[in-house]
């Protein structure tokens, strides 16, 4: 059975604990990962105690903003391997999670995931942002949009904005150096309905990672030309 001993020290670092449902949870979608990375390519990081830093602990540290308490509404932008999605439910049942990814195969994954570890409202979607984030069953339905994809913040806002009603929050999980981002990305953010309050700095426990996760709070309806389609959130950022 794999270890789960590294998240269990780091998660004592983040003033959590975890019930014996819950660490048996973690095993199990270790397991899982580990196995299924060998059919498909879900992760580069395959190694025991890196799963339990780099993606089970970090996806744990956005419950430092007190944002995810009680009964919310999350959407996970590009989940890849359920990161941050799947542990912020593991640890929070309450919480009503849509994962979205844009491979069909990771979604497969995720239902898998879903199904052993006996988790409830919780959905894995497949698609991209652009085009549901202009539907009426996702637009403006999230108490929270939590992302740890890979685009530059400006570019991520528009894919993310459109999901959160007005009066919650985006989260984007980054790297300590965010400066020039949160720069190019203020105009643009204001313009999708969005106004920056705080970059909040967090050590991932059990290693010298230092992340940010820069808290945006929705202040007005997105205008309805947002997210554009064709790829320009990428290519021609706000």
């Amino acid at each position: 059975m794999n270890s789960i001993n590294t998240l269990l020290d780091g998660i004592v670092d983040l003033n959590m604990e975890l019930s014996q449902e819950q660490q048996n949870q973690f095993i199990k979608y270790k397991r899982l990962l580990k196995e299924w990375n060998e059919k498909i390519n879900i992760t580069a990081i395959t190694d025991d105690v890196e799963i339990d830093i780099k993606h089970f602990l970090d996806s744990l540290t956005p419950i430092a903003t007190k944002l995810f308490d009680g009964r919310k509404k999350i959407i996970d932008i590009g989940t890849g391997g359920g990161f941050p999605g799947l542990p912020l439910k593991i640890f929070n049942k309450e919480l009503q999670v849509t994962l979205l990814d844009s491979l069909n195969k990771r979604i497969t994954f995720l239902n898998e995931v879903i199904k052993e570890l006996e988790l409830n409202n919780i959905e894995a979607i497949h698609g991209r942002a652009e085009e549901l984030g202009r539907t009426e069953i996702y637009r403006e339905q999230y108490d929270i949009c939590v992302s740890r994809a890979v685009a530059s913040l400006n570019t991520l806002s528009e894919y993310c904005m459109p999901f959160v009603k007005v009066g919650g929050y985006f989260i984007s999980m980054k790297g300590e150096d965010v400066e020039n981002e949160l720069k190019e990305s203020e105009k643009g953010i204001e313009t999708l309905g969005g106004r920056i309050i705080k970059k909040q700095l967090v050590k991932i426990p059990k290693s010298d990672i230092i992340h940010s996760l820069i808290i945006i709070e929705k202040i007005k309806e997105t205008p309805t030309k947002y997210p554009r389609g064709g790829g320009k959130p990428k290519k021609n950022p706000l």
